[in-house]
């Protein structure tokens, strides 16, 4: 169990509960906090005073979620690293559940890990379910292919993370992190459950509420991440949004030439009058450092 956390002590409590009252306690909750500011060190450890979970805290400069998702993956010493955001919470079984599915992927190479839901509650999916029948993905398909639209739990194992760190750009503390599921898609398949182990709502100072805002202070990670998407995706559609969002990316970087380096130059030329107005109204109109 793995929590990368920022300012976060006035929720954390929350997810601490969730860890106590788990049926199986076969974890370890290794946190990472990010340069806090706040009582997070404090509260952490009055917790592992209490012993009632098995917690292992390292505190580091700031540098962002995927640089301390890269600091996590490196300490972990489990063999599952299951990211679990500091605003979320987890159903009581999910552990035992977690443990019941590595074991029918423990050997097998072919499968990164295994992909569950997040809801609302433990029976309301944060838009669908994953569609019935799909027993192993590529993590890109899942949304792509099969139309799923919901969020997930993603537990994966640990030494095929290890080969795949987040390549945040100098100046810069956020990419997506899709940039590694997608990835990981080059290589091995996801094993699905359908069954929602993390409870989640999101925050007004959370990274999925403010994706714009990243993308301005990110710029080349942006950039670099939508140009992935655009050569991967095989839809119309997904190519015309990939490449838009790649070009608004290129103007918020400052890359010249980025039409150059777009999947299809046709494409790229039709995606360039949508890429100026949201990179004008949704983007804000200017590179993060103008």
């Amino acid at each position: 169990m793995f929590t990368p956390t920022y300012n976060r002590a006035y929720i954390l409590p929350a997810l601490y509960e969730s860890l106590v009252s788990q049926t199986s306690q076969d974890f370890t909750w290794l946190i990472v906090d990010d340069g806090s500011t706040d009582d997070t060190a404090s509260l952490v450890a009055s917790w592992k005073r209490e012993g009632k979970v098995d917690i292992t805290y390292v505190k580091k400069e700031n540098g962002g979620k995927p640089r301390a998702i890269n600091t996590g993956v490196e300490l972990c010493e489990s063999p599952l690293f299951f990211c679990v955001d500091s605003d979320d919470h987890l159903v009581p079984g999910a552990v035992a559940r977690i443990v019941e599915d590595y074991a029918a992927i423990r050997e097998d190479n072919r499968i990164a890990g295994i992909v569950a839901l997040r809801g609302t509650d433990e029976h309301t999916p944060m838009v669908t379910w994953i569609p019935k029948g799909l027993t192993e993905v590529k993590y890109w398909d899942l949304f792509e292919k099969y139309h799923f639209a919901g969020d997930t739990s993603l537990i994966h194992k640990t030494e095929v993370l290890r080969k795949y760190p987040y390549d945040v750009a100098p100046g810069e503390k956020f990419i997506a992190e899709t940039s590694v599921y997608y990835r990981l898609d080059e290589h091995y398949l996801m094993r699905t459950d359908n069954t929602i182990l993390t409870i989640c709502h999101y925050l007004p100072d959370g990274l999925t509420q403010n994706f714009a805002k990243n993308a301005r202070e990110n710029p080349i990670g942006y950039r670099k991440h939508k140009l992935y998407c655009a050569q991967r995706s095989q839809t119309l559609v997904g190519k015309f949004r990939e490449t838009t969002l790649y070009l608004v990316g290129c103007r918020m970087s400052g890359e010249r030439g980025g039409l150059s380096k777009a999947p299809s130059k046709v494409i790229g030329v039709l995606c360039e009058l949508p890429a100026s107005i949201a990179y004008h109204t949704i983007f804000g109109g200017k590179k993060a450092n103008g």
